[in-house]
């Protein structure tokens, strides 16, 4: 039942429809616009202002996860926001002592080489905006954004929990892998010199290791690693990942130049270390035409195997490298995108096994052909298995001291 209310006209009726919609489009604010005055979906708040810190790789910190709220910047209109973001420091790098009482971290994935890994370090300093490792820092309570590398956490204690663990009975040695997470050579490694103290422990008892890293800093501890090699016990790899410095150098900020790589492959070789690179990841679009050169590269300074892997985007890393090709790379941003989901089953990432790594469609199909006939080409398919027999704990000083003072009584 309709009621009227006394007083009140229908005041719609006297305006002019025509004269509302002119005053409204006058009247009306414009479009809200993201990074380089491009239009956001309806209803979306205005983007925040860039953020690119010399040095760094994410230019965004996307709120974690596992957090049930989150805040954002929000722009007013007045540009505030801008003028604020402008003013804030850089982001420094702090350090957090890890407390973890266990250093071997386990998996079972059909994909990975390995079974075992340790990580004397959470969070990477080299910044590199691709790193599948960023959302890993979620658990933490941190961002997997500029958090992953300014917050870093280290583990004082690794060697010791590294031997306490090696020394347990019934336990099988196997290739256990550094820089399966994090570059276990970032630059804060030449201060605390943990992944040193890992090494001293894997020569000592004789176990085989693999080690990742981005970083030149792979050839200070060069006399362990021929200790280990001359017992067959190490293989190293440098990922390199583009010859293109100024591409470098916004895409891992941090990490050592890929001349600087290189060279640290070549004084391995002939040092006697087997070592290897890997062409990791491939952006399709970005740094996958140079597949071949990177390869050859590799091989003229004493490589002996490759691998590659294609670009992976878990969880908040599709919105971080996302708005980095939005900074960075403006003009081939979409182009790039599409590519990747070409290769991702029209989505940006799979984490389907056996499909993680390579990828699925023409595309990936076709880099991994390219790839398996340059690794033939430059004879970069040279692989042997780590000894993993020659395996024994050390005696244990502390329990000859136990059984001392036991002898007493």
């Amino acid at each position: 039942m309709r009621q009227e209310l006394s007083g009140v006209r229908d005041l719609s009726r006297e305006i002019d429809p025509e004269a509302l919609a002119a005053f409204n489009a006058d009247d009306a604010a414009p479009p809200p616009r993201g990074p380089r005055g491009r239009r956001l979906p309806p209803g979306a708040p205005p983007a925040t202002p860039p953020q690119v810190h010399k040095g760094r790789g994410a230019t965004i910190s996307p709120p974690n996860r596992f957090d049930a709220q989150a805040s954002a910047p929000f722009d007013d209109g007045w540009e505030t926001l801008t003028a604020d973001f402008a003013e804030l420091p850089p982001p420094a790098t702090t350090l957090t002592r890890d407390a973890s009482k266990t250093v071997i971290s386990w998996n079972d994935s059909p994909d990975i080489g390995f079974d075992r890994a340790v990580n004397p370090y959470r969070g990477c300093e080299h910044g590199c905006v691709y790193c599948y490792a960023r959302p890993t820092h979620a658990y933490l309570g941190y961002s997997p954004g500029l958090d992953f590398e300014t917050k870093l956490l280290f583990k004082p204690e690794v060697a010791e929990l590294l031997e306490k663990e090696l020394r347990k009975p019934g336990y099988v040695a196997r290739p256990l892998a550094l820089g399966s997470n994090t570059d276990p050579y970032q630059p804060v490694e030449r201060t605390l010199k943990l992944t040193r103290a890992v090494l001293q422990v894997l020569d000592r008892f004789n176990h085989p290791c693999s080690i990742v890293t981005k970083s030149a800093g792979v050839v200070r501890d060069l006399d362990i690693l021929q200790s280990l090699a001359r017992r067959n016990l190490v293989r190293v790899y440098l990922s390199v990942t583009t010859l293109d410095a100024s591409l470098a150098r916004v895409m891992e900020p941090r990490a050592a130049t890929p001349m600087r790589r290189l060279a640290a492959v070549g004084e391995l070789a002939r040092a006697g270390v087997p070592v290897g690179v890997l062409a990791a990841p491939m952006i399709p679009g970005l740094n996958d035409a140079e597949l071949e050169r990177i390869l050859q590269a590799s091989a003229k300074a004493g490589a002996g195997c490759a691998g590659y892997v294609l670009l992976r985007l878990p969880h908040e890393l599709k919105q971080i490298f996302e708005r980095w090709l939005e900074q960075h790379f403006p003009d081939r941003a979409r182009h790039v995108l599409e590519l990747v989901r070409e290769t991702r089953a029209g989505a940006l990432n799979d984490a389907r096994f056996g499909k993680r790594f390579s990828g699925t469609g023409v595309y990936a199909d076709l880099l991994a052909r390219r790839f398996a006939r340059a690794a033939r080409q430059l004879n970069l398919e040279q692989r042997s298995e780590l000894d993993c027999t020659s395996f024994a704990p050390p005696p244990d000083p502390r329990r000859g001291m136990a059984e001392a003072q036991m002898s007493l009584f």
